[in-house]
């Protein structure tokens, strides 16, 4: 991937529609993202930004985002200063990954006042911050940063806003002949192979820059330490061409840097002349031999793979991320949880080995009240003291002798006693094993369903998961500081608008299951769920639907199941009055009757396809 500069300018240019348009809703879903629903001036829709770490961008969206009952403050913040404000400007610093978006808002007395959201795309350094555009003051930052983080800028309220530190390169956009291109090159590379002094600081955080040899002076390398917004991406698709259209020996490492220069200019001036003037193509190109995908908004020559193109950034951008980023955070948030369940499904899984042995052992009790009743009929010739006894078995047709091992410090008749004991103990633990080992099959089913759902959760779905295990007894509530967070008083749900226009819902967790399944559905809704494989309950609402709607239905079971990534998965399908929660159930267990079974392979592309949106 490759969110640099230019893609930056080409998503600013895309933006620009937004101007006159006004900010209607402000929501933070996540702690680095805010989304900004856009009306008026023909522009309409959801903007994402995001300062996420690893995935920070900027874009229009058309993804469903679950809100917290609560703001959180930035996001309380923006509302204030800049919700119904009109944004009059959206610009891109220089070439930087850094974007200004300027709000005119009026105050409680009509009074006109501007703000401004600096968006700063720059990896984990990556921020979002709210300042006065007057007083260049900061009301606050979607991330802080401290004096002990920083020496150099603080994003703290009421500080002064101070932009990231220059990188001391060209604009490639503002070079437009060759001579000052081979001077932008020549300076570069007399930089990295001679770095400046560094300073205490830098020696002492070990960030000081390190000489380069001379052979390791590549044309990629130095397109990318002269020009700002050139990614290593993007340089290495300026050599490519440049080899391309003239020979390999802009590869060559004896070549010098004039001569380099010389190579690389046709090139470099075609495609900075092609996004100056805001001509661009994007597209995505995704490997065969790993599956990762690269993207641009230039042609990607030098890749071989297969190759998307898009209408706009904006819709590259949601291509490519997708839910990158929320299942990023969504796997960090339920690392715990994924450990815990584990654990306690190995400890069941040792547990019913235990069971086993000790089933098979009592398998064994009849045989302990046959030597007691022979030790009964051997009385008279036992004593006290004796260790064994030898007898017929008459039990068996064949009569064998059999030894019968005594303990010596108890009577004949304490002994044959001890075996009957032995007996009646092995026979009621019979009935009491085999009802334990029940009981926990079904724990490691109920465990693995759990695991499936984690596979698929949103941050809302894992707060559901972790209060139904405190509530089952699994785990401790956590306790949190403050006023309690409000709960909602039913569960979303997933809702899918079949190709025929039906409503087809989906359970993802046993919490969301169980609302759907016993409290939402009509008694002659059709409900699905695969055969014998935990997953989601799903149902088609209504009876006015043919096959196609059924097979989505079916398609959905299966992708929401352990067996997502399999072919020809079994799905149950039944009416809602034939299914049924047994009294103390686990959440999210039924019994059902009067089913079919379909087999179904899921279309990923094809469930993409159906429209869908959380229904509170």
């Amino acid at each position: 991937m490759a969110l640099d500069g230019i893609v930056t300018r080409a998503v600013t240019h895309d933006l620009q529609t937004l101007i006159g348009a006004r900010i209607y809703k402000i929501h933070q879903p996540t702690s680095h993202d805010l989304v900004l629903q856009i009306r008026g001036n023909g522009a309409q829709g959801k903007l994402l930004l995001s300062a996420n770490p690893t995935y920070p961008r900027v874009h229009w969206t058309e993804q469903t985002y679950i809100n917290p009952m609560e703001a959180p403050m930035f996001c309380m913040l923006l509302r204030k200063y800049c919700e119904g404000g009109v944004i009059e400007a959206v610009r891109q610093v220089g070439n930087e990954r850094i974007i200004h978006f300027d709000i005119r808002q009026r105050d409680e007395l009509g009074d006109m006042f501007y703000k401004r959201i600096v968006i700063e795309l720059m990896g984990r350094h990556s921020n979002i911050i709210l300042l006065d555009v007057a007083s260049e003051t900061i009301h606050d930052g979607i991330h802080h940063v401290t004096p002990a983080i920083s020496s150099f800028r603080v994003i703290m309220p009421g500080t002064t806003y101070v932009a990231p530190p220059e990188q001391g390169k060209d604009d490639p956009l503002s070079v437009t002949d060759a001579e000052r291109f081979t001077h932008s090159l020549t300076t570069a590379a007399d930089t990295l192979l001679n770095p400046p002094v560094p300073d205490e600081d830098s020696i002492h955080f070990g960030t000081a820059p390190k000489p380069l040899p001379a052979s390791s002076l590549t044309p990629d390398k130095l397109l990318v330490a002269a020009f700002s917004g050139i990614s290593p991406l993007l340089a290495k698709e300026l050599v490519y061409r440049s080899a391309n259209s003239s020979t390999d020996e802009v590869y060559d490492s004896s070549v010098d840097v004039q001569r380099m220069a010389q190579l690389l200019w046709p090139s470099f001036h075609e495609m900075m002349q092609q996004f100056a003037e805001h001509r661009y193509e994007p597209q995505l190109v995704t490997l065969p031999h790993n599956g990762k995908a690269s993207f641009s908004v230039t042609a990607l020559t030098h890749l071989t793979g297969e190759s998307t193109s898009f209408p706009s950034v904006s819709t590259l951008l949601e291509a490519f991320y997708g839910d990158k980023a929320l299942r990023d955070t969504v796997k960090q948030r339920v690392s715990d949880l994924i450990r815990f369940l584990q654990n306690e499904r190995n400890k069941n899984e040792k547990k019913l080995e235990k069971l086993d042995e000790t089933l098979r052992e009592a398998g064994e009790a009849d045989q302990l009240r046959i030597l007691g009743e022979l030790l009964t009929t051997n009385l008279h010739t036992l004593k006290r003291g004796d260790s064994s006894i030898e007898t017929i078995n008459y039990y068996e047709e064949e009569q064998p002798m059999i030894t019968i091992q005594l303990d010596p410090q108890l009577t004949p008749s304490q002994n044959a006693q001890r075996y009957f004991k032995k007996y009646t103990k092995y026979r009621n633990s019979l009935a009491i094993v085999a009802e334990q080992m029940q009981r926990t099959r079904e724990e490691i089913q109920y465990l693995a369903s759990l695991l499936q759902q984690l596979e698929s959760a949103s941050l809302s779905d894992i707060d559901e998961i972790r209060d139904e295990l405190a509530e089952q007894g699994y785990m401790r509530a956590r306790e949190k500081r403050g006023a309690k967070k409000k709960k909602p008083k039913q569960p979303a749900l997933l809702c899918y608008t079949s190709s025929e226009g039906v409503a087809i819902y989906v359970g993802k967790n046993n919490t969301q299951n169980d609302f759907l399944t016993n409290k939402t559905a009509a008694p002659n809704d059709t409900w699905l769920h695969t055969k014998d494989i935990p997953g989601s309950h799903v149902v088609i609402r209504g009876t006015g639907f043919n096959d196609q709607t059924l097979e989505e239905a079916a398609m959905l079971a299966a992708h929401f199941s352990q067996a997502k990534s399999s072919s020809s998965v079994p799905v149950d399908y039944t009416l809602i009055r034939h299914v049924k929660k047994p009294s103390g159930a686990k959440p999210g267990y039924v019994i059902y009757d009067h089913q079919k079974t379909l087999f179904i392979t899921p279309d990923e592309q094809r469930l993409k396809e159906l429209p869908s949106h959380i229904k509170a």
